[in-house]
């Protein structure tokens, strides 16, 4: 399982350090003067941008794993299909080799069959009655024998000839065998042929089942790394919100403090609007009972509409 650490070094991209983040209590919001939350705003705004920077980046790269992620899925997909096709190629091979083995056996069970109404696989072969038949000539014409055994070696060697005969007509009247054979031969050879194309058919599926299983693999450590590239971004974004919160709360508070000087500058004109007229209507009291006005009292008189 990646890192955060390991993105971090792997993407090269700029680990968040917390010691650079602006605090902002609320002692320093209530109590703190003008110029303290005017700096401190600037601070907040800067460091917020940088956040925003930062968090911009890190989805960048974060969209860019998302993206590979997919291709790898895609990838994946593309094997997948491919595997399937040709595993459906290897099923249709097998049945066809099936097919032409269990017809290839039903054609040699048939030629067994035939063999065996023909006798051809019972009983000895031409070569070995020739030899039986040569023995037996060969003893009648050397050994001396009586009557009675000249008349059976005789029989014997008539009966050998008789199976000689019979065994050379079997074997002159195979054609309909050899056939059978040839036919039974080649349907399993075509049967061969499928099972070739099984073996290779498979090979292929099971490699692109490989390069399918490797690329979910890398799909899943690239989707990793992005889940952890997702978190970095959220970790500077929270921050940056943070920051931002805290420099709108320092704004509001300034805006606060700029209405209490304007209120506190409209009362000090109104208070001073006041003593103004107070003493201009003790200068006008004067003026009244016969008093001799200077210059500027005749001003103060103006100013504040009494003359």
């Amino acid at each position: 399982m990646v890192t955060k650490e390991e993105v971090i070094e792997q993407y090269d991209i700029e680990a968040m350090d917390e010691a650079d983040n602006v605090d902002l209590s609320e002692d320093d919001l209530e109590n703190g003067s003008k110029g303290q939350l005017i700096k401190r705003a600037g601070q907040l705004r800067d460091r917020r941008n940088e956040l925003n920077q930062m968090a911009s980046e890190r989805a960048s790269k974060r969209d860019d794993l998302n993206a590979k992620t997919r291709e790898k899925v895609d990838e994946a997909q593309e094997h997948r299909e491919k595997r399937d096709e040709l595993n459906e190629q290897v099923q249709e091979h097998k049945d066809k080799r099936n097919e032409l083995n269990a017809e290839a056996n039903e054609l040699f069970d048939e030629v067994e069959e035939l063999k065996s109404d023909m006798e051809l696989g019972s009983g000895k072969s031409i070569e070995e009655l020739k030899e039986e038949i040569e023995d037996l000539e060969f003893r009648q014409q050397t050994e001396v024998l009586d009557a009675e055994d000249e008349r059976e070696l005789i029989e014997k060697i008539d009966e050998k000839r008789e199976k000689l005969a019979e065994k050379k007509e079997k074997v002159d009247d195979t054609s309909e065998l050899d056939e059978l054979v040839e036919e039974a031969e080649e349907v399993r050879s075509e049967a061969s042929q499928h099972h070739q194309k099984v073996t290779e058919l498979a090979d292929k599926a099971q490699e692109h089942h490989n390069q399918m299983i490797e690329a979910y693999r890398e799909a899943d450590d690239i989707r990793d790394e992005a889940d952890e590239m997702h978190e970095l971004f959220v970790e500077a974004q929270e921050a940056a919100d943070q920051h931002h919160e805290d420099f709108v709360r320092v704004q509001k508070r300034l805006r606060e403090l700029d209405k209490e000087e304007e209120e506190e500058r409209k009362d000090e004109r109104a208070e001073k609007r006041e003593e103004e007229k107070e003493e201009a209507e003790e200068i006008y009291q004067k003026f009244k009972e016969g008093e001799t006005l200077d210059t500027e009292d005749l001003m103060k008189l103006q100013k504040t509409g009494l003359l």
